[in-house]
């Protein structure tokens, strides 16, 4: 199995997947995977497969045991039980899921460590935030500017929410890992969030608990 990382916390529970297995190895993980088979046959893409599948196999690993997933209309994910809250999260080779208590949204994002972050950056960084350098180049300040607010974003689960006009990232300084502060102007309350945050060789992780 590659179960790349976990962490279990008073207030949530995280996990990361490395995926390298084939479908039929993924299948192989389940105590019985017959209706898992029958599911992924709604996707045309290949990836798509693995994706779904690896994140519930990550599920059952941390758990013990099987939960179903649902999707609201808005797409956000949630357990059939509503035994947790529930995020989840891709980027290339691997896979996330974060649980917390199930009247608490949580949320998690990953992002795979790149140069072309650049070319978006001005969608979502806003004038008044610098992301920060770490090892020589502020590309990793930038992943942590974007994936910090697709964690909140899920978060909120609310529409029309831009990330430059209506996320705001605090001043910080990147580090390996860590915790920094955000605020949002989408809603009357203006919620502030602690986002969490771990950099890896190829990629970021952020999350909200």
């Amino acid at each position: 199995m590659a179960l790349f990382l976990q962490h279990q916390g008073e207030d949530c529970h995280w996990a990361v997947w490395k995926l390298e297995e084939t479908l039929e190895e993924l299948f192989s993980l389940f105590p019985d995977s017959r209706k898992y088979r029958q599911e992924v046959e709604k996707f045309s893409s290949a990836h798509r497969r693995l994706e779904w599948c690896a994140v519930r196999v990550l599920l059952y690993t941390i758990l013990g045991v099987e939960k179903e997933i649902r999707y609201q209309d808005s797409g956000k994910p949630y357990l059939a039980d509503k035994s947790f809250s529930l995020s989840i999260s891709h980027t290339k080779g691997y896979v996330a899921v974060i649980l917390g208590d199930i009247n608490k949204e949580v949320g998690i994002d990953i992002e795979q460590y790149g140069e072309r972050v650049r070319k978006v950056a001005h969608k979502f960084v806003r004038d008044d935030e610098l992301p920060g350098a770490y090892e020589g180049t502020d590309t990793w300040g930038m992943l942590l500017h974007w994936s910090a607010k697709e964690a909140v974003y899920k978060c909120l689960n609310i529409d029309s929410v831009d990330f430059r006009e209506h996320l705001y990232i605090c001043p910080f300084t990147v580090c390996s890992e860590g915790t920094f502060g955000l605020v949002e102007y989408r809603t009357a309350e203006c919620c502030h969030f602690s986002v969490h945050y771990r950099l890896f060789a190829d990629f970021v992780l952020t999350y909200i608990c």
